[in-house]
């Protein structure tokens, strides 16, 4: 093995299969911006739309309980 490999730090596996909810933020703005694009046909809209309002639903409680413990 070289030196770099060596020096180089590894992510184990669960870091890399965690979503955080800065992920789901980020997921939430993607949806935004594809469907302001036009990026769905209509016929994924439905499915598209509930999954957009739970992921709403779901910041919104984390939210309000980040707020409850400060």
């Amino acid at each position: 093995m070289s030196e770099t490999e060596n020096t180089q730090p590894k992510e184990s596996t669960q870091d890399q299969t965690q979503l955080t909810i800065n992920d789901l933020v980020a997921m939430k703005s993607i949806i935004d911006i594809a469907s302001q694009r036009g990026t769905f046909k209509p016929n994924e809209m439905i499915v598209v739309g509930q999954t957009y309002t739970k992921l709403m639903a779901f910041l919104e409680s984390v939210k309000q309980q980040q707020g409850e413990s400060k």
